[in-house]
């Protein structure tokens, strides 16, 4: 497993969260009470930085179509996401965000 830095935990709040790419792949890094999350940041209905969108009581809703995720799970739980997305494990290093990207199957 190779842990990636992804942010400094300063560039994370829970109103705004923070974007990048990481090995090829588009991600968001949340923060949803004082713990990090990272998942897809592009929203499988149609090309949006989810991480753009609103958050609220750890959910995020795509700026574009209002397609809604939860933000721990990466669980659709409002069309027209049309799929759950790919979450990432996170942990903090020396104030850095790491995540491992693990391919899908």
């Amino acid at each position: 497993m190779s842990w990636k830095n992804v942010c400094e935990v300063s560039q994370v709040k829970e109103d705004f969260p923070y974007s990048a790419t990481v090995d090829g792949k588009e991600v968001g890094v949340y923060l949803i009470d004082g713990q990090y999350y990272a998942l897809e940041d592009v929203c499988p209905h149609a090309y949006a930085l989810l991480s753009q969108g609103f958050v609220d009581d750890g959910k995020v809703e795509c700026p574009l179509h209002e397609a809604l995720f939860d933000v721990r799970t990466g669980q659709c739980l409002r069309e027209p996401g049309g799929r759950d997305l790919q979450t990432f494990p996170t942990r903090v290093i020396d104030n850095q965000i790491q995540i491992t990207v693990i391919e899908e199957e």
